[in-house]
């Protein structure tokens, strides 16, 4: 009892502390003439047959010589360039390059020399468009990951993920927004400014691969490349009403990306697809994996009627996150009903009750060291501050503060803050053990509900897409979609169609440690019965 109420006590402290400092926000932005969302007309709807194609459909229509691959990339560029003004999400493109590849695609399918049985298998995406999170390396263009120190970094090569999309016939259109250093739930630097939401521009895109789940809601891309390490492939996908999947840990290289993880944290980060058709989740991993995707069953059958699913509807009360929003708890309570119905599954409700503690647990195992465990020696990894300055120079995230109060700083407020919690944390790091236990026996209660077959439905955020800065406020609801990272288990972000107030609903589907394939081809079913993607220019 006594602990519970200390938690109550922290939580409002901190969420005081949050309104304050919210405040200061809000005062400095109109002092500096900031805080206003421009060009806020109307997102035009996208109505161009091309841009309405699954990735899949497109490389068969490419290789049929149904259309020609110019003619496709045209369409989605000439999409960029009347809506990118509108969300912000492409900050540096490769158009020129482009439709060179492009052309260079029609004249190879022109001279016939590959049927196009080989060429589904060697190169299953030929002609597709896709863009890049810019934390990740596309060469010839910004990788900055949003930090001004590095706006003069170029890519020299690229990803191992954006070389193996290539590969398979894929063209890159360029990079997309995120947050500064990857490391908070909106989508805003000092680089290249705020990313907003193709449904309502008033609203956030989600972090840190805020743009590219943008542009592809948006239909300015039609796949793409993101990172997770706290849930920055499935908010994003939520907010934006797409899928994107955090896949088992391990399983797609993570090579190629600023930053990249370090220590125990290259358990955590995932690379992952986010695209905004089902049917493209499955090739899209397959390409990304490489050699790795022999670990999962990614090609067997799954029969949804044998499987055993479970949902738990919040994460059972932690005072440290909001409440889970009515029209989520209810389009969730749908899907059971869905597939209770349609399946003739019992879908079990569960509690687990060590989620309550979700974000206590991400935290201490993110700044948890076992280098004596993982062969690291004595050295410690790079601090979020070190990561700042860029170069070695450890930024001092109280001096940023006053900086940036007076207009001065080249760091966005959500990051500075973190440096801040970040050197308070370090004080009290023999409290983070007990967490660190928890959480090995939530990867065990875990792994034992959902064995061979079973998916456990769970809310992908507390909240429907939020207006810009709002997430100040609420700085732990990325809980939610944190805490399978630490445990390490794959997740889609499924869209589930619209609120009442035209934003998009989601569930997360989670599945056993290289159970992929599971919660991918639920998705697939659920996009069929949901409607999936919802062309935001239309509504």
């Amino acid at each position: 009892m006594a602990r519970s109420t200390l938690e109550r006590l922290v939580a409002f402290s901190l969420r005081s502390f949050s309104n304050f400092l919210l405040a200061l926000l809000s005062v400095a932005q109109r002092c500096r003439g900031g805080g206003r969302v421009n060009n806020c007309r109307p997102l035009p709807p996208a109505t161009e047959p091309l841009l309405l194609h699954s990735g899949v459909q497109l490389a068969s229509r490419i290789r049929r010589r149904q259309v020609k691959c110019i003619e496709v990339i045209q369409a989605y560029i000439n999409r960029i360039r009347a809506i990118n003004p509108i969300v912000n999400a492409i900050v540096a493109e490769r158009f020129e390059n482009a439709l060179a590849e492009a052309q260079q695609v029609d004249n190879w399918l022109a001279e016939g020399s590959e049927d196009e049985k080989t060429l589904e298998e060697t190169v299953p995406f030929l002609g597709v468009p896709f863009t890049v999170k810019e934390a990740f390396s596309l060469e010839g263009l910004p990788n900055s990951s949003g930090l001004v120190n590095r706006k003069n970094v170029i890519a020299t090569t690229d990803a191992v993920v954006v070389a193996n999309l290539r590969k398979a016939g894929a063209i890159p259109l360029g990079v997309t927004n995120c947050s500064e250093l990857c490391m908070w739930y909106e989508s805003n630097n000092k680089l290249y400014g705020i990313t907003r939401n193709p449904y309502s521009v008033d609203r956030i895109v989600g972090g840190s691969s805020g743009g590219e789940a943008c542009i592809i809601a948006a239909a300015g891309s039609l796949m793409g490349v993101g990172s997770d390490i706290g849930g920055s492939i499935r908010m994003p996908a939520f907010f934006n009403g797409v899928f994107g999947h955090k896949p088992s840990a391990g399983l797609v290289p993570n090579n190629g990306q600023f930053p990249n993880a370090e220590h125990q944290r290259i358990d955590f980060l995932c690379t992952g697809p986010i695209c905004r058709y089902a049917e493209d989740l499955i090739p899209m991993l397959k390409v990304m994996a490489g050699p790795n995707i022999s670990k999962i069953k990614v090609d067997e059958k799954v029969s949804i009627s044998k499987m055993k699913f479970y949902s738990m509807e919040h994460d059972g009360g932690s005072p440290f996150l909001s409440r889970v929003d009515k029209e989520l708890t209810d389009v969730q309570r749908k899907v059971v009903d869905f597939l209770e119905i349609q399946y003739g599954v019992q879908v079990q409700h569960v509690q687990i009750h060590k989620m309550k503690y979700a974000f206590q647990i991400w935290s201490a195992m993110m700044s948890f060291e076992h280098n004596a465990e993982k062969g690291h020696g004595d050295k410690e990894q790079q601090s979020f501050s070190e990561l700042m300055g860029n170069n070695g120079k450890k930024v001092i995230p109280i001096w940023e503060l006053l900086k940036w109060l007076l207009g001065c700083s080249t760091h966005t407020f959500p990051a500075i803050g973190l440096g801040v919690v970040e050197s308070w944390a370090k004080v009290n790091r023999s409290g983070n053990v007990n967490l660190v236990n928890m959480c090995q026996n939530l990867r065990t209660e875990l792994t034992n509900l959902l064995g061979a077959d079973g998916v456990l439905l769970y809310p992908s955020h507390p909240k429907i897409a939020p207006k810009h800065h709002q997430p100040i406020f609420m700085p732990f609801n990325f809980a939610y979609t944190a805490v399978f990272n630490v445990v390490g288990l794959p997740v889609t972000q499924c869209p589930l169609g619209l609120s009442k107030d035209k934003l998009p609903l989601g569930i997360q589907l989670v599945a056993n440690h290289y159970n992929d394939h599971l919660c991918l081809n639920v998705a697939q079913e659920l996009e069929k019965a949901f409607g999936g993607w919802q062309n935001p220019g239309s509504l």
